[in-house]
C-alpha cells in the first residue's frame, strides 16, 4: 500500500481544530481509496515562538524537506507576536526554501452557500506569484524611532519568477476554459509591471489556444465584484494576488471556504496546503471555526499527490454537506458538526 508522509503544522488559534477535522476526513478518504497517510505533527507556532524565540527550529526547513507534503492550519497571534514576526519566521521561509512559487486559490460558490453578489455561478482560479515581488523582504529602516526615520521596501521582480508563474497560469487555463487574466499596474509601476506585461505578451505567443486579457489591479477588483462569471484563470503578483484572493474569498461566501495550495511545480521539494482564514483569535475557543477551507485544502493536497479520485470524493462530500445547509454561514454550526457531516457523506 502506498503511504504518504505528511507534516502537520496546526499552528495557532482555529488552525488546531480545523486541521484535526481535515485530517480525519483525509484519513477516511485514504482508507477508502487504497492508500495511507502518515502524519508527524510539529508545534511550530506563536506559542513555540514565545517559548523558544523562533517560529521553528534552525533545522526546520531541513526537517520538513523529508515529507511528501505539508498541511498547515493557521499561524498568527498578533496580540502577543507581531504578524511581521510570525509570517517571516515560518510561512514565507517555507514558501521560498521549497520554491513553492505558485499559490493556487479556487473561488466558487459551493451548493447552498449564498455569496454577497447578485452574480450567477462563477469559477475563478487565482494564481499568485508566491516567492518574490512585493514580499521579497528587500529593504530596511534607518534612523529608527527618530523624526528622520526612513523605511524602504523594494519589490523584486525577476524574469525567471514572472515567466514561470505566467507559464503555470497558461497551463492551468489550457486545462480549464482557455481564458487567462493577467493582473498588472503598468500605468503607475513603470518598471516591474511593464516587465510583467512584456513577459505576458511573450509567453502568450506560445499559447494561441488561450484568450489573454491584461487588467489593472483596480479594474480587476471591480470585475471580480461586478462580473466574476467572466473570469477563469487570474494570474497576479504576490501582493496583488494576496489582495484579490481575499476578495475572492468574500464573494464565495467567506474565509471559511478559502482553500489554497503553495505548489512546487517541479516537485523537487514538498508543497504546502493551507486554509487562508488565519488563526481568528476572536473565535479560537468557541468551537465554531468552519473546517471546510482546511478540508478543501487537504483535497488539493491529495490531488497534487496523484490521488485525484480520493480528492474528488472529499469535494463531493463537502458539496453534499453544504447542500444540506450545514457549514454555509459563519458561526452557524459547530466545527465538529460540519466535520462529522462531511465524514458521513464521504462514507
Amino acid at each position: 500500500m502506498k503511504t504518504y508522509s505528511i507534516a502537520l503544522l496546526p499552528g495557532d488559534g482555529i488552525g488546531k481544530p480545523v486541521t484535526e477535522a481535515a485530517w480525519n476526513v483525509l484519513q477516511a478518504a485514504a482508507k477508502g481509496s487504497g492508500f495511507a497517510l502518515k502524519a508527524t505533527t510539529f508545534p511550530w507556532s506563536c506559542d513555540f515562538y514565545k517559548q523558544t524565540g523562533a517560529m521553528m527550529p534552525a533545522d526546520g526547513i531541513e526537517t520538513l524537506g523529508r515529507f511528501d507534503a505539508i498541511l498547515l492550519g493557521a499561524v498568527g497571534w498578533p496580540a502577543e507576536v507581531p504578524d511581521s514576526v510570525s509570517l517571516h519566521g515560518l510561512l514565507l521561509p517555507i514558501r521560498k526554501a521549497f520554491v513553492q512559487y505558485a499559490n493556487i486559490r479556487p473561488h466558487r460558490l459551493l451548493p447552498g452557500v449564498s455569496g454577497p453578489l447578485k452574480a450567477g455561478d462563477f469559477d475563478i482560479l487565482c494564481i499568485r506569484e508566491n516567492t518574490e515581488g512585493e514580499y521579497s523582504g528587500a529593504g530596511g529602516r534607518v534612523h529608527q524611532g527618530t523624526a528622520d526615520e526612513v523605511a524602504v521596501e523594494t519589490s523584486i521582480f525577476t524574469r525567471t519568477g514572472v515567466e514561470r508563474i505566467l507559464r503555470f497560469g497558461f497551463e492551468q487555463a489550457r486545462m480549464r476554459r482557455g481564458k487567462l487574466a493577467s493582473v498588472t499596474k503598468s500605468n503607475a509601476q513603470k518598471y516591474s509591471m511593464v516587465l510583467w506585461d512584456e513577459i505576458t505578451r511573450l509567453v502568450s505567443a506560445e499559447y494561441s489556444d488561450v484568450e489573454v486579457t491584461s487588467y489593472h489591479i483596480d479594474a480587476m477588483a471591480a470585475r471580480m465584484v461586478m462580473a466574476p462569471e467572466t473570469l477563469d484563470v487570474v494570474v497576479a503578483s504576490n501582493l496583488f494576488g494576496d489582495i484579490l484572493t481575499d476578495l475572492g474569498a468574500a464573494i464565495q461566501g467567506g474565509l471559511g471556504f478559502a482553500a489554497s495550495a503553495n505548489i512546487n511545480p517541479d516537485r523537487s521539494a514538498p508543497s504546502m496546503f493551507e486554509p487562508v482564514h488565519g488563526s481568528a483569535p476572536d473565535i479560537a475557543h468557541l468551537g465554531i471555526a468552519n473546517p471546510i477551507a482546511a478540508t478543501w485544502s487537504g483535497a488539493m493536497m491529495l490531488d497534487h499527490l496523484g490521488e485525484s479520485a480520493a480528492a474528488a470524493r472529499i469535494m463531493a462530500a463537502i458539496e453534499a454537506t453544504t447542500k444540506t445547509g450545514i457549514g454555509t454561514a459563519p458561526g452557524k454550526d459547530r466545527t465538529e458538526t460540519i466535520a462529522k457531516t462531511i465524514l458521513t457523506f464521504l462514507n
